[in-house]
Formats: C-alpha cells, sequence, structure tokens
C-alpha cells in the first residue's frame, strides 16, 4: 500500500500550488499572474491594477490598428442576408426575427436583434457593423484574460493577445456576418467566467446570471451549446476527477439549453438551407474520415497560419483510400500519448478535448450549408483555438519561468517577434475583406478551381457592367460544376445582356433542367423567349414561376407585359396590379400599367402610374418619357417638355426622347431647339424618316429666315421619302414645301399635286383643302411660312 502510495499523482491542492509558483515566476518575463487574494483563483474588475488596464487598453488598441484594412470593407458574399433586410426593419420586423421562422438567415434572434439595433444607428455604412465587430472581438480576448486568471493559468496575457491577434480569427473580425462569432463569444465566455465563480461560491445568483448568459450566447450562435462540456472538460484539469453531484449535476440546464439550440439549428440547415443532396451524403466512416482530418487541418492552421483563404478545396472523401484513415488514427494517435502523461500534466489532454469538443457541431457529424463547397473553414475554430492557444502560451510562460534573466529576456523578445508577425499576417489577411472582388479574386488565386468564388466574382463584376469578365468566371464555374443551376441562370442572364439571346437561352433551359423549382430562371427564360418571338412559350414559362412562386412580382410584371403585346390589355391589366399589391414600390409596373391604361384610353390613370413610379425611382427615364406623351396627349405641352428634358438629363443618347422634345419645341415655335433635337436624333438614328420629316418640313417653312435651308430641306424630305415611301400625302407636303422654299415651284407644285390626290384616294378632305391652298401659292411663287396660327406637319404630329 505505501508503494502505491508513492505512485500516486499529487493531488488538486498541490497542482494547484504548483501553478501558482509558476504564475508567480511568469511574473518575471512579463506575464500577469492570478491574484487569489482571498479567494483562490478570484479575477473580478476590482482586483485588476494600473498594469492590468495599460495592457488592456494596448491590446484593444492594437487590434483596431490592425483590422484598421477592414473598416472600409464593404458587404461581401452573404452580408446582405444578414444585415437587416427593408422588410424587417420596423418593430414589427423585430418581432419577425424573433417569432418567424425562415424570416433571416439563420436563426439566432439575438444576433439579428444586434444587426436590427446597429441598422437603425447606421444603416447600410459598413464602418459601423466592422467598429462593432472589432470591438467585440477585442473584448472576448480581453475575457479570454479573465478566465484564464481565474483558472491560474499562467502567460495569461500571451494567450489573451495571441487569440487577438492570430490570423485565423481574420475571416470571423472582418466579415460582417461573422459577427454571431464574436458576440457569441463574449456571451460564452462571459457565461464561463461567471460559472467559474459559482464553482467557487455555490452562489445562486452566480448560477442563474451563468444560465442566462449562456442562453444568450445560444440565441447568437449554438456552436456555443459547447460550453458545459468545455466546463467539465476544465474542472477534469484542475481536479482530475469529476463529481456528479458538484460539477456534472448543475450543468444538466446547460446541456439541455444546449441540445435545444443545436436540434433547432440542425432542423434549419436541413429544412430552410436545404442541405440535402449528393454534398450531404457521407456514410458513417466518411464522416469519421472528415472529422479527423478537419482536426488535423485547423491545428496546422493554428501553427503555421499561411495561405488562409476564405474558401478552401472541398476534399474527396473515400474510404477506399487508406491514407485518409492516418487523419483519424493520428488523433486517436495524439489522444492516447496525452492520456498516457495525464499523471505528469492534464493540461494537454485539456486542451486537446476543449479544442475537439468546441469543433465537433463542424466537424462532419451535422451537415451544413457550407459543405456544399469546403468541409472546413477559418471561422469554425473561433473558440475552440482557445485550447491550443492556451496551451501554447502556458507552456512558454511556465518555460522562460525556469530560466536565467538573460535567456529569459530573449524569450520575451521571441513572444514579441510572435505577436508582431501574427499582426503583420492578420493586417494583410483584413485587406481580402475590403470589397467582394478582392475576397473571390484571392480565394481564387489560392484556390484556382472553387467554382463558388468563381461564380461570386462573376456576380459582383456584371453587377459593376463588366459583363464579359463576369462571362469568364461563369464559365469556369461551370467547368467545376457543370450541374451549378445558378451559374447557368447568371451566365445566361449575362448572355442576354450581351445580346447573345439564343446561348442565354440553351443556359436557362439548362437552370430550369437541372433545378425545375428555380422561379426565377423560367422568368429569365420566358424574356429571352419573348426576343426571339416565341411569346407562347414565354408565357408557359412565366405562369410556371408563378406556380412556384405565386408572389413573384417581377414574374407578375413580365407575364402583364407577354399578354399585353399579345392585345389581352385586360388580363395585363390583372397581373400589373397583382405586382403592384405585392411589390406597391415596384416602379417597373406602374410603368408598364400606365403604358396599357394609355392603350385603353385612361389617360388620367395613366398619368397617376406614371407619377407614382417616379416617386419611388425618380431617374426612371421610361417613366419620365411615357409621362411626357401622356401629358401632350392632355394638351400640357411644356410640362411634357420638361419630363423630355430629364430624360435626356438621365439618357443624353434617347433618340426618341430628341424627337418628341424636338416635336414639343416646335409646337411652343422654339424652331432651333427643335431642329437641334431633330439632328440629334438623326445622329443616332440615321434612318428615323419622321425626324427626316419634320425637321425638312423647319428647314422649309420656319419663320426665321436664319434657320431655312432649301437645299438641306429637299435632302430630308427625300430621305423621309425613301424610308417610308411616297404614299403618305403629309410626306409629299413636306417635299413641295421644300422645293417652294429653293424656289423650285413647278416641282413644288408637281408635288402638292401628287399629295392632293392621295389625300382624295384616302379620303382625308381637311388634308386636301389645305393642300389645294398650299397649290394656288406655290403657283403664285410664294414659299410656304409656318407661324402660330397656320398649319403644318410639325403642330400636329405625335
Amino acid at each position: 500500500m505505501s508503494r502505491r502510495a508513492k505512485k500516486k499523482p499529487p493531488d488538486s491542492r498541490r497542482y494547484d500550488e504548483k501553478m501558482t509558483r509558476a504564475a508567480v515566476a511568469a511574473r518575471k518575463v512579463g506575464q500577469e499572474p492570478p491574484r487569489p487574494g482571498g479567494r483562490e483563483g478570484a479575477a473580478d474588475w476590482s482586483s485588476l491594477g494600473p498594469k492590468d488596464w495599460l495592457l488592456a487598453a494596448a491590446l484593444v488598441a492594437t487590434v483596431f490598428l490592425v483590422y484598421q484594412p477592414a473598416w472600409q470593407g464593404g458587404f461581401v458574399w452573404d452580408d446582405d442576408a444578414h444585415v437587416t433586410r427593408s422588410e424587417l426593419c420596423s418593430w414589427q420586423g423585430l418581432y419577425r426575427i424573433w417569432f418567424a421562422m425562415g424570416a433571416t438567415a439563420q436563426y439566432y434572434p439575438l444576433l439579428h436583434s444586434a444587426f436590427w439595433l446597429e441598422h437603425k444607428l447606421w444603416g447600410d455604412t459598413t464602418l459601423g457593423y466592422h467598429l462593432v465587430n472589432i470591438l467585440l472581438h477585442a473584448t472576448a480576448a480581453l475575457m479570454v484574460a479573465l478566465v484564464l486568471r481565474r483558472l491560474a493559468v499562467p502567460g495569461v496575457f500571451l494567450a489573451a493577445t495571441i487569440f487577438a491577434l492570430h490570423p485565423v480569427q481574420t475571416e470571423s473580425v472582418a466579415w460582417i456576418t461573422e459577427q454571431k462569432n464574436t458576440l457569441s463569444a463574449v456571451f460564452y465566455l462571459g457565461a464561463m467566467l461567471v460559472y467559474l465563480r459559482f464553482d467557487q461560491t455555490r452562489k445562486t445568483s452566480l448560477y442563474c446570471w451563468a444560465l442566462a448568459l449562456f442562453l444568450l450566447a445560444i440565441l447568437s450562435k449554438t456552436v456555443t451549446a459547447t460550453l458545459p462540456g468545455a466546463l467539465l472538460v476544465v474542472f477534469w484539469w484542475q481536479r482530475g476527477r469529476l463529481s456528479w453531484k458538484k460539477d456534472i449535476l448543475p450543468l444538466v440546464p446547460f446541456f439541455v439549453l444546449g441540445t435545444g439550440g443545436g436540434m433547432i439549428t440542425a432542423w434549419w440547415e436541413l429544412k430552410i438551407n436545404n442541405c440535402i443532396g449528393p454534398e450531404f451524403q457521407f456514410t458513417l466512416v466518411e464522416r469519421l474520415l472528415i472529422a479527423g482530418r478537419a482536426i488535423w487541418f485547423h491545428l496546422w492552421k493554428l501553427c503555421w497560419p499561411t495561405k488562409l483563404t476564405f474558401i478552401y478545396p472541398r476534399w474527396q472523401i473515400d474510404s477506399a483510400t487508406w491514407w485518409q484513415y492516418l487523419f483519424p488514427l493520428g488523433v486517436m494517435g495524439l489522444v492516447a500519448g496525452c492520456w498516457s502523461i495525464r499523471r505528469r500534466t492534464r493540461a494537454p489532454l485539456a486542451a486537446l478535448l476543449f479544442f475537439g469538443g468546441t469543433l465537433f457541431p463542424t466537424l462532419g457529424f451535422f451537415n451544413l450549408y457550407t459543405f456544399r463547397y469546403s468541409l472546413v473553414a477559418n471561422h469554425y475554430q473561433y473558440l475552440a483555438s482557445l485550447g491550443p492557444l492556451t496551451l501554447a502560451a502556458a507552456g512558454a510562460a511556465l518555460l522562460f519561468a525556469r530560466w536565467h534573466p538573460w535567456p529569459r529576456r530573449a524569450g520575451d523578445a521571441l513572444c514579441l517577434v510572435l505577436l508582431a508577425t501574427l499582426a503583420g499576417l492578420t493586417w494583410r489577411q483584413s485587406q481580402m475583406y475590403g470589397d467582394t472582388e478582392t475576397l473571390y479574386g484571392k480565394t481564387i488565386v489560392e484556390n484556382p478551381d472553387c467554382w463558388l468564388a468563381h461564380y461570386n466574382l462573376g456576380v459582383a463584376l456584371a453587377r459593376r457592367g463588366w459583363v464579359d469578365a463576369a462571362i469568364a468566371h461563369y464559365q469556369q464555374a461551370l467547368k467545376s460544376k457543370p450541374d451549378f443551376a445558378e451559374a447557368h441562370y447568371n451566365f445566361g442572364v449575362a448572355l442576354a445582356r450581351r445580346g447573345r439571346v439564343d446561348d442565354a437561352v440553351a443556359h436557362f433551359q439548362q437552370a430550369v433542367t437541372i433545378k425545375p423549382d428555380f422561379a426565377e430562371a423560367h422568368d429569365h427564360l420566358g424574356v429571352a423567349l419573348v426576343r426571339r418571338g416565341q411569346v407562347d412559350d414565354a408565357i408557359a414559362h412565366y405562369q410556371q414561376a408563378l406556380e412556384i412562386k405565386p408572389d413573384y412580382a417581377l414574374a407578375h410584371d413580365n407575364l402583364g407585359v407577354a399578354l399585353a403585346g399579345r392585345g389581352q390589355v385586360d388580363e395585363a391589366v390583372t397581373h400589373y396590379q397583382k405586382a403592384l399589391e405585392i411589390k406597391p414600390d415596384y416602379a417597373l409596373a406602374h410603368n408598364n400599367l400606365g403604358v396599357v391604361l394609355v392603350r385603353r384610353g385612361q389617360v388620367d390613370a395613366a398619368i397617376a402610374h406614371y407619377e407614382q413610379a417616379l416617386k419611388v425611382k425618380p431617374d426612371f427615364a421610361d417613366a419620365h418619357y411615357n409621362l411626357g406623351v401622356a401629358l401632350a396627349q392632355r394638351g400640357e405641352v411644356d410640362a411634357a417638355i420638361g419630363h423630355f428634358q430629364k430624360v435626356l438629363a438621365i439618357k443624353p443618347d434617347d433618340a426618341e426622347a430628341h424627337y418628341q422634345l424636338g416635336v414639343g419645341l416646335a409646337s411652343r415655335c422654339r424652331f432651333a431647339a427643335a431642329m437641334f433635337h431633330y439632328r440629334k436624333d438623326l445622329e443616332i438614328r440615321p434612318e428615323h424618316a419622321e425626324a427626316h420629316n419634320n425637321l425638312a418640313w423647319l428647314l422649309a417653312t420656319c419663320p426665321a429666315g436664319a434657320l431655312r435651308n432649301g437645299a438641306e430641306a429637299i435632302e430630308h424630305a427625300q430621305r423621309a421619302i425613301q424610308f417610308l415611301g411616297d404614299a403618305r400625302p403629309d410626306i409629299l407636303d413636306t417635299l413641295a414645301a421644300a422645293y417652294a422654299e429653293a424656289r423650285r415651284f413647278p416641282e413644288a407644285v408637281a408635288s402638292a399635286h401628287k399629295a392632293l390626290e392621295l389625300a382624295r384616294e384616302q379620303n382625308k378632305p381637311a388634308v386636301a383643302d389645305i393642300l389645294r391652298a398650299r397649290i394656288t401659292l406655290y403657283e403664285t411663287g410664294k414659299p410656304l411660312r409656318n407661324s402660330p396660327t397656320s398649319h403644318g406637319p410639325a403642330l400636329t404630329r405625335p
């Protein structure tokens, strides 16, 4: 018995005394030891001295400085799905965040409530979101220090600083979406800190506070559900054994809350994020292979943080490949090695258990949306990294404490070099998150076959108008993933913008073949088919889109356009109105409804819809144009002129607006300005016969002699006849006036007689009377002069 007693491992009291002595020694190498005072391992804010506060301030300032490149970073990837959308900005929206499943990208209601508040404060300005995320990360680092002080772990400040500056954390800090990591970490560490205090005092109030903070952590991100397991690891590390009554039983409510939160998230990933299909079909053996490889992957990135990227290559998991078994076997060997030295030190095994346990929700045993494109991600190990990082910092502090003064200073210098290196890597890494193009461009450098990066970069480039570059990336995405319906769809959209309608149709058809319930692809296929003249086929696809998605306002609007083009005006009106019921501020639908109302003779109602469209979208050129036409029909020419001018301010090369503005100005006797706009129209559309005709009329009949030019008038009149033929009396009338201005009266009389014959044949007695008077004028050798009281084509044509 006595021999066995000699082999007994040191009890927890002796171990704690050893750790305290080591911590005191660590003070000599710049590490801040715990201050137990009258309570073992106490770590209250009140126990912090001036040096502590100075170090804390320096740490926060350093974190903000290191992440400065991300301050002005824009929204990337799914940020717009997390930052509060317009329909959730109200108090009703806040209610939906908590109680309407599917209202947000994930059911993290506390996170989305924080986003809701931030949106109230600074809207879509990204600086505020980035600063909040950096502040939360810095706060989490300080709380790491407090937790480690309470646990009497040496190297407290070193561990907290490494956690704060390690580049593997950049994804969680610089990416707005990952505020769920930093926010949940603050609550997670707060709950741990309070629970550790409860473990010493057994005060009910502390227990309740810890449970409340844990609930807030789960409502921010459910990976924090691993906290009770982490606490058991900590207690085992401290005591060498676990007590059912003291250690396990109090944590049962924590396990229940964590399990509930995890089940909600697992259901969400399956039902809302649709995590089903070939990408998620792994056997149990394959999932074990994924877990083993992921553990080593994340450990390696902590030890050697180079070639960090946003999306890593997705591994090909094959249970028939022998070397893939080396990863889980290696993990088992590492665990066995740590277990074998537990009598000497439990710290390595505790760190490994904390690391693996906190990573567990992301190790492949549960399907995650991100598994579509990668089985690992840097942000997975935001909290889990605390295990290895703390072990490394504590080991360094213990090692340096044993050295003599001069070598110890060399150790301090090594720590400073390490922290400076980590800070530099993080500074560089955070530059990735400046904008979408940079993020995915750098991702492609490290992962050239990443179909998702190519696709998202293509979408970003298309939004900037760089369609050809976008097409190249869509092609790369489809090369790696030919069955990617969204890439086919966006490729089709880009091709349609380039006028390659047939190619666009082929890709839209591929998209709906791969994904038959892809409403947007059906809708855009319909638009492309309309451009090919296949209106009936287009209508069928619009209807299919609406069967899939009845509240799809764009499809209602496009179906209305197709029906209106086929003469089914009443049905078109119904669909436009449905689109506006779904989306009252839909400017395009207001405009299109106005167009068909004009066709039904409801000009006043049409004007109301054009005006509503312009309230929503003041720079909507088509609405300005159509409103101008409607006002001109109602006789409000001056107001119409104003809207045509606004069209040209938005679209200077809008030929039809130049033409209509010319008509309006001519009717107001502003002949020089009218002629200018007719000429601008003809620069853009040299074959526009009506503009040639109207310009010829002004050149021949304008009261201002300086503006008249008979030869040029003849040229434009003949061009009008060339494009429209000589079967219209008004065009022959213009030619006659041009001949008269050029003093070629016989030809003027001949042209006017021909116009008179056509007027008689076409039963236009009023026009015939005017032409007889003009023939008499030309026969006396006098040209025609236009005036506000005279009649001529420029005053009567639309």
